[in-house]
Order: C-alpha cells, then structure tokens, then sequence
C-alpha cells in the first residue's frame, strides 16, 4: 500500500484560500463533530489547548474519516516531541515561535529521515505508516509530510525573508495575537500598525514562494487576508464559538448571568 500524498500540502502550493477551523476543546468527539461541518483543514491545537499525546492521537482518529486535513500545532520545536506526533499520523505541523532561518533549518530536520534529515527510525511500530502498511514509508515520507512554521513577533518578522527561503518550510503562519503583544499592542490585533505588519508580511511570503496562513475571527479581516493572498486561513475557534452560543442562548432565557459562586453542583 503506498503512503498517501499529503492533498493540504499540494493544495496551499496553489493560489486559493483554504478555510480551517481552530479546535482546542481537546476532545475526540468535538474534533469529529468539527469535521463534519466542511472545513478544507482542522487546527488541533496542542499550544494553548489541553491536549497531550494520546489526546491529538484521538483528534486524528475522529477526523480521519472525513475530507477536513489536520494540521497539529505542537507547543514547541522540540525533535523529539516531533517524531511522537509524526508517529501517530500527524503529516502537517504548525510549529510557534519560530524566529530565524537556523530554528526553521533544524524543524526541517526533525521532519525528515537520514540523509537528509535526523527523523528517528521506528514506523514500524506507529501509527504513521499504519503499522508497515505503507510498505515503502521510509522512502515516501518525507514528501508526504509539510511543516508550517508560525512567525509571531517583531523579531521574527525581521527575519521574514530568510524563514520562508528555507527548504522543506511549505507554510508560514502569521500569528496575530503575539504579534501584536510584541509589537506593543497586547489583546489589540487590530491596531492599524500591527494589520500593516500583517499584510506586508503575507506579501513577503508570497514573493518567496511560500503559502501564507493566518487566523481571522472577523469576516471582513479574514476576507483581506484571502483577497492579498493567504493561502490557508482559519475563521474560527470551536471554544470560542461554544462560549458564545451557549452565553447567547442563556441571556435569551435569563436577566442576568448565573453566580456560580452563590450555588454548589448539580
């Protein structure tokens, strides 16, 4: 059985904006429900959502069966946490906090096997080449996978050009809400100076042939993005929209908010 092509990885190659949803519930059943909504891709996010190992392993079960692609977020570059997460069928990785051309080269690294790379050799145990399935996985893997790394401060934009020159870096993610701490502008992503970062640095991305991605809750700023280029942008966050809807079907029903400290559970 041949390793099936990472379709994600061939589609942000293109022009086209790809619409993603962030799931960070860390919960295999939201995860699948999420998948059934259409999104081109999930975002399962192990940086700022509770999940560990064995909780992204479920997420990539429960959404296996659908057309949505999931792109795990790992909480950092570490190599070692990355050869777990490709052993349990991740095949693109958005990793934050990426500052310079150096740190990019060595994710680079981590996602291949020797020679060209320093993945650790043991698929035959995992998930990734469904347990030697894929008869010639170590041979195929490397095209299979796609890195996307997250540029989220002033310094790395700086660095910009070099990061998104190096090969193997298929995506660059801009991340908006460090960005703009960074920046001087802490919980206001939309500070005029930090949107002209933004939209500069998607135009740098795409000059250096690689596919620019963002998040944008808002629809207006979600569709500038896509109109300058943004080759995989996310509209929404699963806990924020279950926030708002159960907050928003509550108030329809009740005056005022629960105290919850005035009551014990039921």
């Amino acid at each position: 059985m041949k390793t099936p092509p990472n379709l994600f990885k061939q589609a942000i190659a293109e022009p086209g904006a790809r619409i993603g949803l962030w799931v960070g519930l860390a919960d295999p059943y939201a995860a699948e429900l999420c998948a059934t909504a259409g999104f081109d891709w999930l975002l399962i996010d192990g940086e700022h959502g509770p999940n560990d190992l064995r909780s992204m392993l479920g997420a990539l079960q429960a959404v296996a069966p659908y057309a949505s692609h999931p792109v795990l977020r790992i909480p950092h570059g570490d190599t070692a946490l990355i050869k777990q997460v490709l052993e349990i069928g991740a095949t693109t990785l958005l990793v934050p906090m990426v500052e310079s051309a150096q740190q990019a080269r060595a994710l680079v690294q981590a996602m291949r096997y020797p020679p060209h790379g320093i993945r650790g050799v043991g698929s035959g145990l995992a998930r990734s080449s469904r347990w030697s399935a894929y008869s010639n996985y170590l041979h195929e893997a490397d095209d299979s996978v796609c890195l996307l790394v997250q540029v989220e401060t002033a310094a790395a934009l700086a660095q910009l050009d070099a990061i998104a020159a190096v090969d193997g870096v298929h995506g660059v993610f801009i991340g908006p809400a460090d960005l703009s701490a960074s920046m001087g502008h802490l919980g206001n992503p939309g500070h005029p100076e930090v949107q002209a970062a933004i939209e500069e640095a998607i135009v740098r991305i795409l000059a250096a042939g690689k596919a620019p991605g963002i998040l944008a809750v808002e629809e207006a700023r979600a569709r500038r993005y896509i109109e300058l280029g943004a080759r995989f942008v996310a509209v929404g966050v699963d806990a924020t929209m279950l926030a708002r809807a159960t907050r928003a079907l509550a108030a329809t029903f009740k005056q005022t908010p629960t105290d919850t400290r005035a009551r014990g559970s039921y």
